[in-house]
């Protein structure tokens, strides 16, 4: 055995060490992150709870599994030596970051403390972040933003500017259809925080506490001059019903945390692996008679499609994506036989389920969404056709139309289309008709498949014949007349008759359908020619 080494001499120098020892240490750590965990101090928590919200760190308890939370960097602070910054304390640096589980699986963190200099972007908080979204693309795991913030740090002047939020940018590009971005807008997000959510999948907002915008209120009237209040410009309400940036607006910190975890539930942690099923309870052959009631006999009553859904949907559950904003078109997620899927569907009670320019770029960007992670899509169609007319021609109905047909087209994920009513003209092909693909197509027997309305074919055919039949009430009987003939040549048994539908089935068995669609298309593979990617029609 070799012996112990002798201490190294210190040329005769005693030194004593006058420092703590190891329990001393732990207590000295056990203080330090006490300090830390207090984040801006009692009286910014305070602040923070009188404004309606939760703190950075009630939040994180709410979002995670109750003790899976491991929190990176909680003892970074600000490094900058700009004179604004001297004496300044940045507990974590205002940015939160860690991995959790949700539902038992994990996810990263990124959550902006608004009680640290209002949750601004700082270097140290932006290199913790850039920390945070190396390892969710390492590790393939969905990425959360808690985003209550102000935006750049001028205080550490070219520092904010630099403080990695260019790297977030291309990085987020780079995760998209990699691992689920979720941005959660839970205060403020100004300027560079506002850019997180437009490319985020998923982005809920809460009701009059948060907004984002490009530029706050002082910068709009310093550059163009408009009095504008935040949430004028940039509130929950604006990006949920107007621009269409947000996806749902909640009403407080908790339900839009309970709303993120439901969200992620339906996804997988990356592109690599299935989407999550669960134990169904609601039987898969359960009969839904109730829609003989819910769909008018005549096509040209409307009725409520997210009725449909639900009555459809493993025990009536289904997470609406962008309700109020193109309501014209449903979209949102829900479970058959366990399953997730995607719906698309058409709304009867807006626009008579018309498309506009608005409806297809939220088809196309949540088609993109659910193809991106393996998520079935279900096509629910009662279509009359793309709205025409030179107002939507100036708003660039074509392209917006294309970029629909685009993702649709593109989409590989199992697809399944259901004909309820009216599939004219592009609105049958942009709601997977046929030629797109779908696994199985059915159709009701009240489904019409044509290129226009039986209305409008009449309209522009029998023109002159309609014009000459005399008085106003002597042409009406002649056109309902041939629209009748004209709906004959359009129906359900035609449309069978030449292998355009799959099947006609009872609208009882929709669900069961369904089910076994996905079924069918459980193995699915398609092979498409190489190529970079697509020139999208945007």
């Amino acid at each position: 055995m070799a012996e112990e080494a002798a201490p190294p001499e210190h040329s005769g120098v005693t030194y004593t060490y006058q420092g703590p020892d190891l329990r001393g240490h732990a207590e000295q750590l056990r203080q330090k992150r006490a300090e830390f965990l207090g984040m801006g101090g009692p009286e910014r928590v305070a602040k923070q709870h009188a404004d309606g919200k939760l703190t950075v760190r009630e939040r994180l308890e709410l979002l995670f599994d109750p003790g899976s939370f491991t929190e990176f960097s909680l003892l970074a602070h600000h490094q900058a030596g700009t004179p604004s910054m001297q004496g300044k304390f940045t507990p974590a640096d205002g940015c939160v970051t860690g991995i959790g589980k949700i539902e038992g699986r994990r996810a990263a963190v990124i959550a902006y403390d608004f009680t640290v200099m209002a949750g601004s972007l700082g270097m140290v908080g932006e290199l913790k972040a850039t920390r945070m979204r190396e390892l969710a693309l390492r590790e393939r795991i969905p990425v959360v933003w808690l985003i209550d913030s102000a935006g750049a740090r001028i205080q550490e002047a070219s520092g904010s500017m630099f403080a990695r939020t260019g790297d977030l940018f291309r990085e987020q590009v780079l995760m998209s259809g990699v691992v689920p971005q979720v941005a959660a807008m839970m205060g403020p997000g100004a300027a560079g925080t506002a850019y997180i959510p437009g490319l985020a999948d998923f982005v809920p907002m809460v009701k009059g506490t948060s907004h984002m915008a490009l530029g706050g209120p002082p910068l709009v009237k310093a550059a163009v001059g408009e009095d504008v209040t935040a949430e004028e410009m940039g509130g929950s309400a604006v990006h949920t019903k107007v621009s269409g940036v947000a996806d749902l607006e909640v009403a407080d910190d908790r339900e839009c945390l309970a709303t993120v975890r439901k969200y992620l539930g339906y996804f997988p942690s990356s592109n690599l692996a299935p989407p999550p099923r669960v134990d169904a309870v609601d039987p898969v052959e359960r009969r839904c008679e109730e829609l003989y009631d819910i769909v008018p006999a005549n096509p040209r009553h409307a009725y409520d499609m997210r009725k449909i859904v639900k009555v459809l949907a493993d025990d009536g559950d289904f997470f609406p994506m962008k309700p109020e904003w193109a309501r014209n078109l449903v979209t949102g997620f829900a479970r058959f036989g366990g399953r997730p899927a995607g719906i698309v569907a058409n709304q009867p009670m807006m626009l008579g389920g018309a498309l506009d320019v608005n409806a297809a770029d939220k088809a196309a960007r949540f088609v993109w969404l659910c193809d991106a992670f393996n998520i079935p899509l279900v096509f629910l169609m009662d279509c009359p056709g793309f709205l025409v007319g030179s107002a939507v021609e100036k708003q660039g109905i074509i392209r917006h139309g294309a970029k629909m047909l685009f993702a649709v087209a593109e989409a590989t994920v199992p697809k399944l289309t259901v004909v309820l009513r009216k599939g004219y003209g592009a609105g049958y092909y942009v709601m997977n008709g046929r030629a797109y693909e779908p696994d199985l197509i059915v159709g009701w027997p009240s489904a019409e498949i044509s290129v226009m309305g039986p209305e409008g074919a009449v309209n522009i055919i029998f023109r002159r014949q309609i014009e000459s039949a005399g008085d106003r009430s002597a042409q009406d009987a002649v056109r309902n007349q041939l629209v009748a003939g004209i709906r004959e040549q359009i129906g359900a048994y035609i449309a069978a008759g030449w292998s355009f539908l799959d099947d006609l089935i009872d609208p009882a068995d929709t669900r069961s359908t369904i089910i076994r669609g996905l079924e069918i298309g459980e193995s699915k593979k398609v092979e498409r020619p190489w190529r970079k990617h697509g020139v999208l029609p945007v």
